[in-house]
């Protein structure tokens, strides 16, 4: 079987290319391969044949997407719709990696499949706008809802925690927003699981098992670390309100998402988040 993989240079994209690499064959593509463009798609499509595409590109920088719409559009929600035209020609799949931020946030539970579409910025409109598209244009489409992603490659939440634990006396961080984190290595396990079989399209939620706050994640990554000896020191942690740190976007206060749809349509092991962040943590050292 041959994947087209797009966005391999992200933080995911270098987890799922590795991991995929061991069991199919691999194209692999990045800001080389303008996936906006009618004709590098349908080309590269023609040249290459794969028999799936995993989308895991896209425009990641939430608060700036507030201030740069069209960045924003071409690769969250013109992207998905051109892959997914042109796949749909040549009778094949598109496994499209979304967001929690497409909900509104709100809910008392984890957010299922089937959760009211309510983005509450710009990054989040894009994106949902962006799978709308992708299931009107080819039945063949699996979109896979993540959060709060964490990796060995790239800026992401771990990694900023720990420079700032070994450069600073105490930090601060939020504490009433509240998700599963998720590492990329456990979310491109289970993208090379649908892919293996791709059955029973529509939308799924994938991210680490188990509930926390921001803050939370921060206090275990510091306790993991001091285990690990990948810090020397401890320094306070520091509560704060979504309203005391202020960004462009707003951000969804809950983004936990049920996973029992994925688990038991593609067998998806979802390890607690932290037994993950401590694989992760082994690995880092």
């Amino acid at each position: 079987m041959k994947l087209w993989i797009t966005g391999s240079k992200g933080m995911l994209g270098q987890d799922l290319c590795a991991l995929a690499k061991q069991r199919f064959e691999v194209f692999e593509s990045d800001k080389e391969i303008d996936i906006t463009d009618d004709f590098t798609v349908s080309m590269f499509i023609a040249q290459n044949k794969p028999d799936t595409i995993i989308n895991c590109a896209a425009y990641t920088a939430v608060d700036n997407a507030e201030t740069e719409p069209e960045f924003n559009y071409e690769l969250n929600t013109k992207g998905p719709k051109i892959l997914g035209e042109w796949a749909a020609k040549t009778g094949i799949g598109v496994i499209h990696v979304s967001t929690d931020y497409v909900l509104n946030g709100t809910a008392p539970n984890p957010l299922r499949e089937d959760a009211p579409i309510d983005p509450i910025n710009a990054y989040g409109k894009a994106k949902a706008e962006g799978e709308a598209l992708l299931a009107s244009v080819n039945p063949n489409h699996w979109i896979v809802r993540t959060a709060w992603l964490y990796g060995f490659h790239g800026k992401n939440f771990v990694k900023a925690m720990l420079n700032l634990m070994r450069t600073r006396e105490q930090i601060s961080v939020v504490s009433d927003q509240l998700g599963n984190p998720t590492w990329t290595r456990d979310l491109a396990e289970a993208l090379l699981k649908i892919a293996e079989k791709p059955k029973m399209p529509g939308v799924y939620n994938c991210t680490g098992e188990g509930i926390t706050s921001w803050h939370e994640f921060a206090k275990e990554i510091q306790k993991q670390a001091l285990e690990k000896k990948l810090l020397e020191r401890e320094i306070p942690i520091l509560p704060i309100s979504s309203s005391e740190w202020k960004s462009a976007a707003k951000r969804p206060i809950w983004s936990a998402l049920d996973k029992t749809k994925i688990k038991e349509n593609f067998n998806v092991n979802v390890p607690a988040w932290q037994d993950s962040l401590s694989k992760y943590m082994e690995l880092e050292k």
